[in-house]
């Protein structure tokens, strides 16, 4: 999947913008602070829904204006149209193909788009949360059926949460639809991240990275069932109001020689580990699929140094996917010579 057009109005420093962009390699180069990251934001924007920089929507409008907008069209034989807006009084909306989207997993099946970014190494530093919804953009494209049990299970979710503030003995008859979806979803995930596993191993030797384990955390005691776990934890949940166990308390455990990752690996290894997770599941989605999403890489020359950054090059070479990376200059080192090149000076997009 590639991305043909973008146009952008009023989003951060952007007032508006137009690209024709290359299916292959294009290259938005500028000074800092000029718009670089923006524009990758409005394409994963597109694709997601969110920001990869922060949960305030409301930070991305551009200041005196009341609306911000996103529109891509999408090239190949399922050519589509996709916009995404967010407006200070009515929230955010998505439209695809100019009909509302039913949920934000629209945009993802829309728009694949995975980035690179500078605040990668979070994926392995910080709450469950990042890795969750990291897999989860996976399993979407990977089962057919997922993003019908996770809307199921999300609604559901609400709704015993709702029943646990007000009236605790209405929760559970929410509790077999809750099952049901939950352990759907368990399952696919599992699934897929074995299937990842054997990509992420390959692409950790390629980088020369810490050799690593993963391992699924369902969100409930393993060898339990779901529906045992909610019975378990009944009254914990009602004097929390709050379900405490299900998938949506899941995680992934990465961790090298028994200790979680991030107690072993520096920094830098951290943003290297991370980014062979995002390329694994790249590789994993050609294979299984045959889908090639498209990457965004935010400076990717600032990340890594010369060895690794080769060695991160020819990884991602192999997957033949539309790139668009940001640099402050023309030309990034290790990387092919681009398709396309825009130029980014306060706010203000060019071709060169």
């Amino acid at each position: 999947m590639s991305l043909s057009d973008l146009h952008v109005e009023q989003l951060r420093c952007i007032e508006t913008a137009e690209l024709a962009l290359h299916p292959g390699f294009n290259l938005i180069w500028g000074d800092n602070g000029a718009g670089k990251t923006s524009l990758l934001e409005a394409i994963f924007l597109l694709g997601r829904g969110r920001s990869f920089r922060t949960r305030h929507s409301e930070q991305l409008i551009r200041r005196s204006a009341q609306r911000l907008t996103v529109f891509g069209r999408t090239a190949g034989p399922k050519e589509r149209g996709v916009g995404f807006a967010f407006d200070y009084d009515t929230g955010i909306e998505a439209r695809v193909d100019g009909l509302p989207i039913k949920s934000l997993a629209d945009l993802t099946l829309a728009v694949p788009v995975q980035i690179i970014d500078p605040g990668i190494h979070k994926l392995i530093e910080e709450g469950s949360h990042r890795r969750r919804r990291w897999l989860d953009w996976a399993v979407f494209h990977v089962e057919p059926d997922f993003g019908e049990h996770w809307y199921r299970y999300s609604r559901t979710l609400r709704q015993r949460n709702a029943a646990l503030k007000t009236r605790p003995a209405d929760a559970r008859p929410w509790e077999p639809d809750l099952v049901v979806s939950g352990e759907h979803i368990a399952r696919a995930r599992r699934i897929v991240l074995h299937e990842l596993e054997r990509h992420w191993r390959s692409v950790l030797a390629a980088l020369n990275c810490p050799r690593a384990d993963l391992h699924y955390l369902p969100g409930w005691p393993e060898g339990t069932t779901l529906a045992d776990a909610l019975d378990s934890a009944r009254t914990r949940d009602e004097t929390r109001q709050i379900t405490t166990v299900g998938p949506h308390r899941a995680d992934i455990r990465i961790s090298i020689a028994g200790k979680p990752a991030r107690d072993v690996l520096s920094r830098g290894q951290q943003k290297l580990m991370a980014a062979a997770l995002s390329v694994a599941q790249l590789h994993l989605l050609k294979e299984s699929v045959g889908l090639v999403p498209l990457l965004l890489l935010d400076d990717p020359a600032a990340e890594l140094d010369a060895t690794h950054l080769t060695a991160f090059v020819e990884q991602i070479s192999t997957l033949g996917c539309q790139l668009l990376a940001t640099a402050l200059q023309p030309k990034i080192q290790g990387f092919q010579v681009p398709d396309q090149v825009f130029h980014v000076e306060q706010g203000h997009v060019r071709p060169v």
